[in-house]
Parts: C-alpha cells; structure tokens; sequence
C-alpha cells in the first residue's frame, strides 16, 4: 500500500506541475501575443504612427521660458498629435520641484508612460533600469527609431554615450548636430575691437598678447574713474575652460567635469590634470591676471543681472559669454570681435571648450507602465530627422514659419509681435523648445543667438583649432558610481576649491606639492581605476 500511495503521491504531483508548466506557458504566450500585437498596431513608416488613437502619459520638465504655455493645448504638440495618432497628455513640472517629483514618482511606483526631458541622472537610469522600471532600449530602437540609429552609425560615440556597462540603452538622448560647433561652444571669447584700435593693437592670438591687452586696458581705463574691467564673465570656470587649450588640459572637453582628460603620454590612459605641471602653469597665469586686477574682481560671486548691467554700460574689454550684439544692442555689442584658440607659452594652441553632441543622456526614458514602446520610440525618433527637428524648432509652415528660395524664417507675427510682447513670449505661445533641447538640434532650424551673424563668425574663427574628439560623459557601473559619489566628489571638490584659492591668492601656489598630496592620499588611485575602467570600454 506504501508503495502504491507514494505512486499516485508522484504521479499527482507531476501532473500537478505540468498544469502549472502549461498555465505559464499560456500566460507567456498571450503576453508574447499581446506584445505582437502592439507591434503589429505600429506603422514602422509613415505617418501615422498607429491607426488608432494611442493615448500616452509623459512626466516633463516645463522651463521657466514655458511657464506661460500649456503643451496639452499647444500649435508643436497639437500639430504632432494630428500627424502620428499618438495623444500624449503631459504632466508638467516646474525646474524648482523636477527632482522631488521624479524621485516621488520613481519611489512611489506612481509612474507615467515616460519621463521627456527630466534630467534623470545616468545613476537613477542604471538603478531603475536593472530595476526593471525603465525599459531597455537597444531592440527597440534597432527596429522603430531608423533616424536614430543613423545618427549612431555616422557618430559612434552617441551610442557609447547611452549605451551602460550591462549593454543595455535605457534613454533616448538629447542631441547637438555634431557640425552646429557655435551651438556646442555655449558661450566663447570676445574682445573689444573699439579699444583696441583705440590702443594701436591686434586681437590677441598668444596668452601673452592677451596679457599685454588687458594691462594695456586697466592703465588706459576707457569706462573712467577705474570702473573699466579688464576681463569680465559669469563665472571663473569659463575662463579656466577656454584656456585649458594653451596649456594642454582637458584635451578631450568638459564633459566628464572631474578634471579627466587622456594622458597625452599614452592615449591608452586617463589622467587626472588637475595636478599635472600644466594645470599649475594655467593656474600661475590666471592668478597674475586676476592678482594685477585684470579680472574682474567679483567674477567667483558675480550675478548674472550684474554683468549685463556692467556689459551694458561698456566696461569689458574682453569677456565669455554668447553674442554680443544679439544681447547688448548693436551699439555696445558691435564694439566687439571673436577670438580663438591662444597659443600658450610652450606652443600649445587648441580650443577645447566643446560639449559633446550628446548633449543629455535622457530625452525620454519609457516605464513598465508604457502600453506600446514601440509606438512611442517611433514618437520620438522623428525627432531625430530634418523634419521632426523643422517641426520642433520652428513649427508649422505657414502657422510660425514660412520658406522662401530655401530659407526658412519665422513668420512675422513671431518676430515682431504687437503690444509689449517678446519674441520669446509670442515663440512660447506656439513652441515649447525654448530652455529645452529635444531630439537633435539643427543650424538650419535654431534660431537662437548662437545662430546669430556674430556667433557663426566667431565658430568659424574658432573651428580650425577645435579639439577633434571630444569625450562625452562617461557612463559607469553600481560599483563604480558608490566610488565616484564617496571619494571622486571629494576629490572634486577640494580640487575646485584650491583652485580658486590658487587663482585669488588666498593659497599661495608654493603649496601645490601639498595639494597633490592631499590628492593622493583621498582614495585617488581607486577614483582613476573607475575612470580609466570606464574610458577602456569607451574605447572598445
């Protein structure tokens, strides 16, 4: 009986676990059929995306340049939502609350079908993504975003540049069209023409040169009373970036801002500058500039609203910043002429203030929560294309733009609206690109001041010395990140502010073995073995 029981005790189980085995696979396979079937809903060309209206949930930061528009009832969205069936209904929040209400969002499982121009921070994209919050990518993008992955194939490191250390690609990025150089210079350098043929010289083309020019300036104090300001900007790090390029420092760009460039000895390493004998030599020269007063003297605390006021009322002869003309009028903007790259003391002469053309990592991340991926890569993949990025940075023909013998301008009711309106007010009404980049953006089609007369001659100056790879930020394991948030922001952060005390004298520089030292000993070695880890699998 024994013998029996224990049969029928196994047979019931075996028959009870192929039930289960069947169950799953049922399961498994209505879930692969629904997922056919979503994919079969999607037109992989043309418009419409889908043939029936697919409504979508987006999470989106709203710039202060938007705060007056409503993107559920707006011209671009409307105008989209018409074109491709897809109806997305955004939820819009303020720069001021964007990170507590995403990591409320990503914390409380409260999600939406995407998150559009929300600055996930590639740590959260890695987090969420092994978490199976975010949506892996690389499939769907190789089959419904063809604009995309053209621009992958034709610049290998926009790939690299989302694509993690697990293989997989959790985001669809934010882009600079890699030729837009006035775009990717942000804000460049700027000397005033009208004193210097007031003062018989040349625009400068050595830090030397650059030096003469500014005490030449502070002795003939132009402004009058002294308020003349020899060299003036927003911040130190501008001028800090320019420079770096005559000195041999960050010889790959700013975008892995630790101070990370590849060592010039052996491209096969990185090295950390900021201790390097070139650094310091920068650092000596900006600290003569800024101990002889040829800085200005507020730039570490200077607002934003204060050095317009200054550039306004003329007393800059040199400055960072972006077009002149587009921001202080013809008559102060005019006085000024672009420089390039200088040529440093020991000949170096290359411009490496550079971003990336991947602009940001995380233009849109898809949830679990998305009823149709492939739908919805579709929807942003268009603007990757010439049209998407017509329709996104300059609307619709003959609704804000109008095209005349191949040029493209908008329509007069933009650029020169009634009453007290601005133009950036009346583009708000019916675009939302204004403080936002999405999908990739053109020369032919941004109409902001980098593509301005003056800022295109200043890139054109500028592009025979730019830097020709230029990193972008680098994307890191868990592991690596724990060791990059402990010690390399300590590492960073001391090595900012020596640097600034460096410059102003507040640490004299016969202290830099100490600071190297101090370096050294904050866990360096396991900060470069991150670094150097990551820029090897950049490099395959």
């Amino acid at each position: 009986m024994k013998s029996k029981k224990g049969f029928w005790l196994v047979l019931l189980l075996i028959i009870a676990a192929v039930f289960t085995l069947s169950a799953c696979n049922s399961e498994k396979a209505d879930s692969s059929k629904d997922d056919k079937e979503g994919a079969s809903d999607v037109n992989k060309t043309g418009m419409p995306i889908v043939e029936e209206s697919l409504d979508l949930n987006f999470f989106a930061n709203k710039p202060a340049q938007n705060e007056d528009n409503d993107w559920n009832d707006i011209l671009v969205w409307n105008h989209y939502r018409d074109m491709t069936n897809v109806n997305v209904k955004w939820d819009l929040i303020s720069p001021d609350a964007l990170e507590e209400k995403r990591n409320l969002a990503l914390g409380g499982g409260d999600l939406p079908d995407a998150f559009f121009l929300s600055q996930i921070p590639n740590t959260d994209l890695l987090r969420y993504g092994q978490q199976e919050v975010f949506v892996p990518l690389n499939d769907l993008i190789a089959d419904y975003a063809p604009n995309l992955s053209k621009l992958m194939e034709e610049n290998p490191s926009i790939k690299k540049a989302i694509t993690f250390p697990d293989g997989n690609i959790y985001s669809m990025p934010a882009l600079i069209e890699e030729d837009f150089l006035s775009l990717r210079l942000s804000a460049r350098p700027w000397v005033n023409e009208a004193w210097l043929k007031e003062l018989n010289m040349d625009i400068p083309e050595t830090t030397g040169e650059f030096y003469e020019y500014l005490k030449a300036v502070k002795e003939l104090d132009p402004a009058g009373n002294g308020k003349t300001i020899p060299y003036g900007g927003t911040a130190i790090q501008e001028l800090i970036q320019w420079l770096s390029g005559s000195f041999g420092v960050m010889n790959r760009g700013p975008s892995n801002s630790a101070n990370i460039d590849v060592d010039p000895n052996d491209e096969s390493k990185v090295r950390f500058y900021a201790t390097s004998d070139e650094y310091k030599q920068m650092l000596e020269y900006i600290h003569k500039l800024y101990d002889e007063k040829l800085i200005d003297q507020s730039i570490f605390s200077i607002e934003w609203g204060q050095f317009l006021a200054n550039a306004s009322d003329n007393l800059y002869g040199s400055m960072i910043f972006y077009d002149p003309i587009e921001l202080f009028g013809e008559d102060i903007g005019g006085q000024y002429n672009s420089m390039a790259a200088l040529e440093g003391p020991n000949g170096q002469q290359s411009y490496n203030k550079i971003s990336s053309p991947v602009w940001e990592t995380a233009n849109l991340v898809l949830t679990k929560e998305n009823p149709n991926p492939e739908a919805t890569v579709r929807w942003m993949d268009h603007f990757y294309s010439d049209e998407g990025a017509k329709l996104y940075y300059m609307g619709v023909e003959g609704e804000t733009f109008e095209e005349t013998d191949g040029e493209i301008k908008y329509m007069d009711h933009i650029l020169n609206p009634e009453g007290d309106m601005t133009f950036e007010q009346s583009l708000a009404k019916q675009l939302t690109w204004l403080g936002s980049i999405n999908g990739i953006i053109k020369a032919d089609y941004f109409q902001g001041g980098e593509s301005a007369p003056q800022s295109m001659a200043a890139a054109e100056k500028i592009e025979p010395y730019a830097t020709k790879e230029i990193w972008p930020r680098f994307t890191f394991t868990e592991e690596e990140n724990k060791v990059l948030q402990a010690a390399g922001q300590d590492i960073a952060k001391y090595a900012e502010e020596m640097r600034d005390k460096f410059i102003t004298g507040d640490e004299d520089l016969s202290q830099w073995d100490e600071y190297v030292k101090t370096i050294e000993s904050m866990n360096f070695d396991e900060v470069m073995k991150v670094y150097q880890q990551a820029y090897d699998r950049y490099r395959e």
